[in-house]
């Protein structure tokens, strides 16, 4: 808790002191970005992965602290108005790593982050290629290490659909990112689930469909 209160007096000096053009400092805002999303993936916020006492012993004392964090690294990210590709594609690991984490509310409201990238290269290249680029090799040794489940899968594609249709310039390219952003998912997630299978022939067919 203490932590977070740094963090978020970190936030407030930046937006503050560090925003305007004249004062605006990248690897500040990188190393807040960074530090929130630490924070934000640590061992110990992880509340799925304790009994359910201890779960709803933190949560009534201290609630979703990733909740919290997540919503302020949303808003910080909005801030950056203009600066925003500046952080492309350097911050989609990050923030993909914090969309990953298994809290359906945290997902909601961060995931759309993703769109917002999209658009932001786009209007300045015509195209959001070092955005999805960035993604796939992220999401690909993401799900490898154990993040990413069908609940993400199924959200990140609804989402990202329907903030696609609400800009004609990115439905027909947003749908197709999202259809092959989808297959990859699925045939990583079925790849994960048969490595320690003892059906072989499976194994090897799931293989075939990821390559």
């Amino acid at each position: 808790r203490e932590f977070l209160r740094a963090i978020n007096q970190f936030a407030t000096t930046l937006t503050e002191r560090f925003l305007s053009n004249s004062n605006f400092e990248l690897q500040l805002w990188n190393n807040y970005f960074h530090l929130a999303v630490a924070f934000l993936t640590q061992d110990s916020l992880q509340l799925e992965n304790f009994s359910p006492a201890k779960r709803n012993s933190i949560l009534a004392k201290y609630g979703d602290m990733r909740a919290t964090i997540g919503a302020s690294i949303r808003d910080m990210w909005y801030s950056l108005g203009q600066r925003k590709i500046e952080f492309i594609p350097g911050m989609v690991g990050p923030i993909l790593e914090m969309t990953l984490v298994p809290e359906l509310e945290l997902r909601k409201s961060t995931i759309p982050i993703f769109f917002d990238m999209m658009l932001c290269e786009h209007r300045l290249t015509g195209s959001f290629s070092r955005f999805e680029d960035e993604i796939l090799r992220r999401l690909d040794s993401e799900v490898e290490g154990g993040r990413g489940d069908e609940q993400y899968m199924q959200l990140f594609k609804s989402i990202l659909l329907s903030c696609c249709k609400s800009h004609p310039e990115l439905a027909k390219p947003g749908e197709d990112f999202v259809k092959l952003v989808s297959e990859l998912l699925e045939r990583l997630l079925d790849y994960r689930a048969v490595m320690n299978d003892e059906n072989k022939t499976y194994s090897m067919s799931c293989t075939v469909n990821l390559l």
